[in-house]
């Protein structure tokens, strides 16, 4: 992996063609859709490079990457734009070689879609409840529907009777849902829902996992800063070296 750490903002310059066998990722530090892409690119051993955008303050430039103006965004040597944290995963596993992280039975493939579906749920409430804890607001209520969701989430892994969420071996569905355990302290959580907290245990095993793992004081640190409107907030901790997970 290549690349800037730090942020490019408005008035930036564009950053220089995709050299030649490399996939470039637009991306941001602190961003979950953006480290799911991440994964994906670590797991699979694919060449690439790193532009991180200020979200804050995006170049205008960069809506040629992304229409959207959103991360992750993926541009090959050749000029093709792939956007859409889904749709940038997919690609990277049909378009390289390597591990197939996608089941290739259509049936399997739905039925992480579904679950897929059902995480989506836990983290708009999850959202919820970091900006109310920013404001100083009640999250009693907000908890309790988070643990229902998160409840069902362990019942539907319990069911599956395997130690990830694709069975035996870590997969999509796991990358795609693991940047949020990142983020926020699940401990209180991973006690009372034991499959997900030997899930949570293999994950923090993995390597591409490890690589893309932030420290949780920076992340806290970063949304303190990021939800006051700093602008600087998405280069928070760079001079902080993250030594990856503590097991």
């Amino acid at each position: 992996m290549s690349g800037s750490q730090r942020s490019l903002g408005k008035g930036s310059d564009a950053p220089g063609p995709v050299p030649e066998g490399i996939i470039r990722l637009y991306s941001m530090r602190f961003c979950p859709f953006a480290q799911r892409a991440r994964l994906v690119l670590l797991a699979k051993g694919i060449k690439h490079e790193v532009v991180n955008i200020n979200l804050k303050s995006k170049p205008d430039w960069f809506f040629e990457k992304s229409p959207l103006g959103l991360v992750p965004a993926l541009e090959t040597s050749d000029g093709k734009i792939i956007y859409e944290s889904p749709i940038v995963c997919d690609y990277l596993d049909e378009a390289f070689p390597g591990i197939k992280l996608t089941p290739a039975d259509p049936y399997i493939k739905a039925q992480q879609k579904m679950i897929l579906e059902h995480f989506s749920t836990i983290t708009s409430v999850l959202y919820k409840i970091i900006f109310a804890k920013r404001k100083n607001r009640d999250t009693t209520e907000l908890k309790a529907q988070f643990l229902e969701k998160f409840t069902k989430l362990e019942e539907l892994l319990a069911k599956k009777g395997t130690p990830y969420f694709s069975g035996k071996s870590v997969s999509m569905i796991d990358y795609m849902i693991w940047p949020w355990f990142n983020i926020f302290d699940a401990k209180e959580y991973l006690e009372k829902t034991p499959h997900i907290g030997a899930w949570y245990n293999l994950m923090m095993q993995d390597p591409a996992v490890k690589e893309t793992y932030t420290e949780p004081e920076v992340i806290l640190n970063f949304f303190k800063l990021y939800s006051q409107g700093n602008l600087e907030a998405v280069d928070y901790g760079l001079d902080i070296r993250s030594p990856g997970p503590k097991l």
